[in-house]
């Protein structure tokens, strides 16, 4: 053994091919944290003066490497950008010592290969893998650009064209789009993988393969004439700008970097890449995405803590068909849990059983699921008019008509129908999961599971704690929500919840806006350019005006503040029947377009309508509008937290942004307080004290500000 160390190890193997062995001890992956790259600094500089015919990069772990050590970035980034910079260097000299190794190197790929471990793979001469690997650089997703010399040597590896689009996309790119586009020399099988790669090398030792051609075209300026390299970059940054849009940077600057050192070195352009990397490292944007990015890492893991407690699903049930329940009923299916499906209406099973269907079809079309996958899928969802088999169900969610009454009717009926362990969970927005555990027999086995429609796509699934609900139900309901492939946050239980309770201030200050004069398309446009997917007007139509008027009364009732003094515009919509996108006309007029999906037109009626309710007509500053409505919505926030409504700073964030798309690349409500400030926040606030409860800072959030104490440390 010439090297042994905590992340790898180096042999020299019986043919004289040395193999570095990626294995970094207490860890499920392998990746480029400081202990990993010292040891390969340290590795590299020893096989540098041993008498072998060369080197091959393989792993010990199921994939090769995933990237960098994330949870290093945050200490990393907050350093200035000369010492970001003097990070890179230091990095990429081992790298560039990889690359200028005086023997041929071959990389062994035998699964996911992302970022640093990619850069390190297009460091080395050649590169195989198995057809499960998956390669890529995903750094633009955390607002950055790659750091060690990934913009440098995949465009002279591939060529321009394809390495815009692989890393201004963080794309994850599947090994026969790899090799096909040039990025990879072999795919084998999975037993052959280390022959490969031996053989590789010895090709190289025999003069058969000339290595140092490889080496020389990714250490020397891109091939294309100006006019060429021109139309490659400057239409590449069209475009993609067209995708990323203004608020995320990364992917426009990644083209850029590779437009720039198109025409140097390798060494100057590192220097271009180290540049960009650290100005962006700099930004609020990659603050946030990478805060999200461990954010999401750190939910993920909440529920394996949970797993202990949890009673095994092996059957499921959903009461109520249609388009939730066929959602609800297709994901249960396809993710290998059997399930019934029971409605009281044929042509609820109907619409249900279609809905799976039709979602199952566009996976196939899709080249996800195979037909046997389909086949297989549907026979696991059991259509149904009764109760008969309702006794051997280890899990149901009722999702009936969102009506109390009516819930308790069915909860009530269902409980007698079940065995004593199984676990009942209500499919419910708005309405208090204590309220309807009232009328149960055994409460202790019942709570809330908040789907968010569509159920296929919409990753947020709240589960919701009531008073008697046992460790044993919230842990299992988290465990099954789990199985669905959703995000489960558990919250206590309060009108709305988590993310109904901070949205509905939201919606209030739309409406508070529109009396006091503002134009509604100014306040859509203003929204989704601060980065939401859609402004309020057009996300009411969306949601459905007539669920919209039913959630504000619940939570006008549940909290005072949240009560409106004036005649609001979405109320007189609901007179009308006007509820949005389902009856074709809202704020918007909707019609189906060619794939019968409905298209948003300008509503002639509305502004006669708002005009009704108006106390006058103003122009609002675009920031004003900002400001009004996130302040209510990060206040209820604030709110949530204090109360205990939810558990951290994290999955109050993570709610936001998973359950109603608050913008990732602002972190989240509460990131978005701290990049602000605390005191300035509050300060913010009190200038719009006139506008009620709503806007006004509680005395915790006073303390905090005047403390210094931020919710992310």
């Amino acid at each position: 053994m010439l090297f042994t160390g905590k992340a790898l190890s180096v042999e020299v193997l019986p043919s004289g091919v040395a193999n570095l062995k990626f294995d970094l001890q207490d860890s499920s992956v392998n990746k480029f944290n400081r202990q990993t790259l010292e040891e390969l600094r340290e590795a590299v500089a020893q096989l540098g003066s041993v008498d072998v015919k060369g080197l091959i990069f393989t792993s010990g772990k199921s994939g090769f490497i995933v990237g960098a050590d994330i949870t290093e970035f945050t200490g990393i980034f907050a350093e200035s950008e000369a010492e970001i910079i003097g990070w890179l260097v230091n990095a990429n000299e081992v790298f560039n010592a990889i690359e200028d190794l005086p023997f041929p190197t071959v990389c062994a790929l035998n699964g996911v290969t992302l970022g640093g471990g990619f850069e390190l793979a297009v460091a080395t001469d050649y590169r195989v893998a198995t057809a499960q690997a998956v390669v890529g650089f995903p750094e633009v997703k955390l607002g950055i650009v790659p750091g060690f010399g990934g913009t440098v040597r995949l465009p002279r590896l591939i060529g321009a064209d394809i390495a815009n689009t692989w890393i201004s996309s963080g794309s994850h790119i599947k090994a026969d789009q790899a090799f096909k586009e040039g990025a990879l020399d072999a795919v084998v099988e999975p037993d052959k993988l280390l022959a490969a790669a031996e053989d590789l090398v010895l090709q190289c030792a025999d003069g058969k393969l000339d290595y140092k051609a490889v080496r020389k075209q990714k250490d020397s300026p891109l091939t294309l004439e100006p006019i060429e390299l021109n139309v490659a970059f400057e239409t590449a940054k069209g475009m993609v700008m067209a995708k990323a849009g203004r608020n995320y940077p990364a992917p426009v600057a990644a083209v850029a970097v590779m437009q720039e050192a198109a025409t140097m070195n390798r060494s100057a352009a590192l220097k271009v890449e180290h540049a960009a990397f650290a100005k962006l490292a700099k930004g609020d944007v990659a603050a946030n995405l990478v805060q999200m990015f461990l954010n999401d890492q750190l939910l993920g893991a909440m529920p394996k803590k949970a797993a202990k407690e949890a009673r095994e699903i092996n059957t499921a049930a959903v009461l109520g068909a249609g388009i939730m329940g066929g959602g609800i009923a297709y994901q249960s299916a396809l993710r290998g849990t059997p399930i019934i499906m029971k409605d009281v209406r044929q042509e609820g099973i109907d619409l249900g059983m279609s809905e799976s269907r039709k979602l199952l079809e566009k996976r196939v079309s899709r080249g996800k699921l195979d037909t046997n996958g389909m086949i297989t899928a549907l026979s696991k969802i059991s259509p149904t008019l009764d109760y008969k088999d309702f006794g051997d169900v280890d899990f149901v969610v009722e999702a009936v008509v969102e009506n109390p009454k009516v819930k308790m009717s069915v909860l009530q009926e269902l409980e007698d129908l079940v065995s004593e362990d199984t676990i009942i969970a209500t499919n419910t927005s708005t309405i208090s999961v204590d309220e309807l555990a009232s009328v149960l027999k055994r409460p202790e086995n019942f709570c809330g599971m908040h789907f968010f429609n569509p159920v296929p796509v919409m990753p947020l699934v709240e589960v919701i704690r009531g008073e008697h609900s046992s460790e044993a139900t919230i842990a299992t309901t988290v465990a099954y929500a789990k199985k669905l492939g959703k995000t489960p946050i558990v919250v206590n239980n309060c009108p709305g919840f988590l993310v109904n309770r901070v949205l509905f201030p939201y919606f209030g200050a739309f409406a508070q806006l529109i009396h006091d004069g503002a134009d509604f398309r100014q306040i859509d446009k203003a929204m989704e350019r601060f980065g939401w997917p859609m402004g309020p007007a057009y996300l009411m139509d969306v949601v459905g005006i007539d669920t919209g008027v039913h959630a504000q009364t619940v939570m006008a009732a549940g909290f005072e503040r949240m009560q409106q003094s004036f005649d609001s515009v979405i109320e007189k919509l609901y007179e009308k029947g006007d509820i949005g996108q389902k009856s074709g006309k809202g704020f918007y007029l909707y019609q189906p377009d060619r794939k019968g999906k409905p298209k948003k037109l300008a509503n002639p009626d509305i502004d006669a309508l708002i005009s009704s309710v108006q106390s006058q007509q103003r122009d609002f500053e675009n920031q004003e509008i900002v400001d009004r409505m996130m302040v209510a919505m990060c206040m209820e926030t604030v709110r949530c937290l204090e109360d205990n409504i939810v558990g951290s700073v994290i999955e109050a964030d993570m709610g936001l942004v998973l359950g109603i798309g608050f913008p990732a690349f602002r972190g989240g409500a509460l990131r978005y307080i701290d990049s602000m400030g605390l005191d300035k926040f509050c300060d913010l606030a009190d200038s719009y004290a006139e506008l009620g409860e709503m806007y006004q800072p509680t005395e915790q959030l006073r303390e905090r500000a005047k403390a210094g104490t931020p919710f992310y440390p």
